[in-house]
């Protein structure tokens, strides 16, 4: 089931906005997020949030500007997803600009896993003889590792924003908003930008020892193309402090201010970087990014972000092009296969789903489990062989039931059913024996259904209500587009009842629809969906400004409509 729902609109707040200079629609749209003081819209850097806020976050500065001047090797452990590559690149580049000895290793997903493992560290000491590994976008959990760092002889500086189990790695230092005592009021940054504030902090540093001044030291916010990227991708929460690392970002995008490997994604992807949008990090060049982990080494990826070779860059990107194509064939194929596990699934009956497949490829589950999740709308857990009788697990979840949370309590439940885990709310991994699996499933569901009310496994598509009738328009539009939307910020979506006066199926899989309200029409288009709609019907839809012929028009896009 489906229902489109209004959010609330504080008044008050919207006025507040009104009157401080906002927009009218705009301030109505803000106080439903939360937003109240016009402040908290600054996208200004001056506006960030001051990395002294960090736990341990000057001890970190401290001890990598002593290994600078002291020429110590460093290598960046970095994770195999968009926001860990992002991450390593920052890193990289930050480092390196302050005068660092810094390689980098990214563990490969198949032979390795996640994380900093025994057997990365024993890899990254045979292969870069380091003195120091950062990790970035992972490392809270990595105990075992850390361990083996300091049994030879290796410190270990983590840097993590995933939330830490019930004990931390011994590492030399730990900055992470998420660990106990942090008193960071953002608790949302990516992987990327931990590592940015980290290198914030270092630079102030060496500013104290007198290494830089104002004018000769590094100039970081050239790295925020990659930080944005890394965020958005990520689906973090657009806070404030993440939408100005966002806004300053997608400014640089905007200006042709970018790295080479951020313009050559853009240009493989289609999309234009003088119009840059969150969506087109998150849809266009994070998957391709992702796509190098998810199938192959994602040091082509970290590659093509660190670059400065703007023919190289160009090669790179086409190659995680032709790799993201490959993924989208395989999703594909999985997807039809998983549709046939659950042809007898009645979501009346369940609160959960888990599906194994043991010809399923281990890259590309956590995207089916997002399909999955999105068609029946339910925490979902895909999963695919791992070889030596283990199999792995991405899992997906919706608002109310913490996906880590729930494996945590699973673990608790049936003790030595899983393996390893770890993960967010809304996302997280697990590793099992194959055996297990059936187990696993029952603990699961049995968490699902204490969990989970029948109202919450209902899908809700949350709305800004009717658009006043002047906003139907391009301009309107761009003022929207330059706004940060994102996870935490959803981007507007608005619902009103229309009279439908014609509708056809284009390609055989989308509805396109002539829609009309007060003897103004509309075109519409609805994608994916063919069932056809009576003569009124309530809409829920974002406005896009459809060009064609030279000519641009406001379409609206239809996230669910219904027969009124």
């Amino acid at each position: 089931m489906t229902r489109i729902a209004i959010r609330p609109c504080p008044s008050q707040e919207a006025e507040l906005l009104r009157q401080g200079g906002v927009h009218p629609v705009l301030a109505r749209l803000f106080a439903a997020r939360g937003l109240n003081n016009a402040a908290e819209l600054s996208s200004e850097l001056a506006a960030l949030m001051q990395p002294s806020g960090l736990l341990h976050i000057g001890r970190a500065a401290e001890f990598l500007a002593d290994s600078i001047a002291a020429g110590k090797r460093m290598v960046i452990v970095a994770d195999y997803d968009c926001d860990g590559a992002t991450a390593c690149a920052t890193a990289m580049r930050g480092l390196r600009a302050m005068g660092a000895k810094v390689d980098f290793i990214v563990p490969n997903r198949f032979e390795y896993g996640y994380g900093l493992t025994p057997e990365i560290v024993e890899l990254t000491a045979r292969e870069k003889s380091p003195d120091i590994i950062i990790t970035v976008d992972n490392g809270i959990a990595s105990i075992e590792g850390v361990e083996e760092a300091k049994r030879r002889g290796i410190d270990v500086v983590v840097t993590d924003h995933h939330l830490p189990g019930d004990s931390l790695p011994d590492a030399r230092v730990i900055v992470n908003p998420n660990q106990p005592a942090c008193g960071f009021p953002s608790k949302h940054l990516a992987g990327v930008g931990v590592v940015f504030y980290v290198l914030l902090a270092l630079r102030a540093e060496m500013r104290r020892r007198g290494v830089f001044d104002a004018q000769t030291q590094p100039k970081l916010d050239a790295l925020l193309d990659l930080v944005a990227l890394g965020t958005v991708a990520d689906v973090v929460r657009l806070d404030t402090n993440n939408r100005i690392l966002v806004a300053q970002g997608l400014k640089r995008m905007r200006a042709g201010r970018m790295h080479p490997g951020v313009a050559a994604l853009f240009r493989v992807s289609g999309r234009a970087s003088r119009t840059a949008s969150p969506f087109d990090l998150g849809f266009a060049l994070g998957p391709r990014l992702n796509a190098a982990g998810r199938l192959e080494d994602m040091s082509l990826g970290i590659e093509c972000l660190l670059t400065d070779d703007e023919t190289r860059a160009w090669e790179l990107a086409q190659q995680l092009n032709d790799i993201n194509l490959k993924r989208r064939e395989i999703e594909a194929e999985m997807q039809d296969a998983a549709l046939l596990h659950l042809d007898d699934f009645q979501p009346a009956d369940r609160s959960t789903i888990c599906v194994y497949d043991d010809g399923w490829h281990q890259g590309v589950i956590g995207i089916v489990a997002s399909r999955l999740k999105e068609r029946f709308y339910r925490p979902t857990i895909t999963f695919a062989p791992a070889g030596d009788g283990m199999i792995k697990g991405s899992g997906r979840s919706i608002p109310g039931f913490h996906l880590r949370d729930a494996l945590d309590l699973v673990s608790k439940r049936a003790p030595g059913v899983i393996d390893k885990f770890g993960g967010h709310a809304m996302a997280a991994g697990l590793s099992l024996r194959a055996e297990a699996f059936e187990h696993f499933c029952a603990a699961f569901e049995a968490i699902g259904q204490a969990w989970l009310t029948e109202s919450q496994l209902e899908r809700v598509v949350e709305t800004d209500g009717p658009l006043e009738e002047n906003c139907y328009t391009t301009q309107f539009i761009e003022l929207l587009d330059g706004q940060v939307w994102g996870q935490g910020f959803a981007p507007p979506v608005f619902c009103d009842e229309f009279r439908v006066l014609s509708q056809r199926i284009l390609k055989d899989r989308h509805l396109k629809l002539m829609l009309e309200k007060k003897g103004v029409r509309y075109d519409a288009i609805w994608f994916g969906h063919t069932d056809a709609l009576g003569e009124r019907a309530r809409v829920a839809f974002r406005l896009d400004a459809n060009e064609y012929n030279g000519v641009t028009r406001v379409q609206l896009l239809v996230e669910h409509a219904e027969s009124a």
